[in-house]
């Protein structure tokens, strides 16, 4: 029997027959008259075992959908796919959370993304916090919003203080070139410094160039520091 269409949209869950076993996998019988690859990548994270103890030719599997083309490809996982897909993860939007780990520093938080996301000790309080632990421990369910998503890293920061009334919701770009460098944020923090505004024109022009020249000096140390 064909399986509908529709349960075959990337993260449903299918049960298939493992029909053959080679050194890249297993191709699976998932009733839709093409088999799916489950690609030996894709066993679940947890899974230490080799890929033939976790699957032999006639033995029945569950999986989920990695990945579909309109030529009837399909790509399996038998890792669950999370609940909140990377691309729909905007600044500003806010979740539901369970905090997962304490550290010094601020708490990591399982929303339902891929990976966990970290509440820096600064971010998890309108009110001043000491250590993170006098605020949230692990098992506690927890009102995160999302501050930035890093496409690089893939890491993503939250916070708990309430959200200003005046916010701007925006959409957050997932642009790897959008992340500013160590050197690009020195050279913003340059900008932001202003020249002499009402002085005469030749000290204005000696301003200006002294700025340029502390603009170079910290670029430099950045370079050096990132080098080193």
């Amino acid at each position: 029997m064909a399986v509908e269409s529709i349960a075959l949209q990337v993260g449903a869950e299918i049960r298939g027959k493992v029909r053959h076993i080679g050194i890249y996998g297993a191709l699976v019988d998932i009733g839709t008259g093409q088999d799916a690859l489950l690609h030996i990548s894709q066993l679940a994270d947890n899974e230490e075992r080799r890929f033939e103890e976790v699957a032999q030719p006639g033995s029945e599997i569950r999986a989920f959908v990695y990945k579909t083309r309109q030529d009837g490809y399909v790509a399996l996982t038998m890792e669950k796919p999370p609940l909140i897909p990377w691309p729909t993860i905007r600044q500003g939007s806010s979740y539901s959370g369970e905090v997962i780990r304490v550290e010094d520093f601020g708490v990591f938080v399982d929303f339902g993304a891929e990976r966990p996301g970290m509440v820096h000790v600064s971010e998890m309080s309108d009110d001043y916090v000491k250590t993170p632990g006098d605020v949230a421990s692990v098992g506690q369910t927890v009102e995160v919003r999302v501050l930035k998503k890093n496409g690089r890293s893939r890491q993503i920061d939250l916070t708990m203080k309430s959200a200003p009334e005046d916010e701007i919701m925006r959409a957050d770009d997932d642009d790897e070139e959008a992340v500013p460098t160590a050197m690009a944020q020195a050279f913003q923090r340059a900008m932001r410094s202003e020249p002499l505004a009402n002085a005469p024109s030749d000290q204005q022009q000696s301003a200006r160039l002294n700025h340029r020249a502390k603009q170079e000096e910290i670029l430099a140390r950045t370079l050096r520091g990132s080098q080193s």
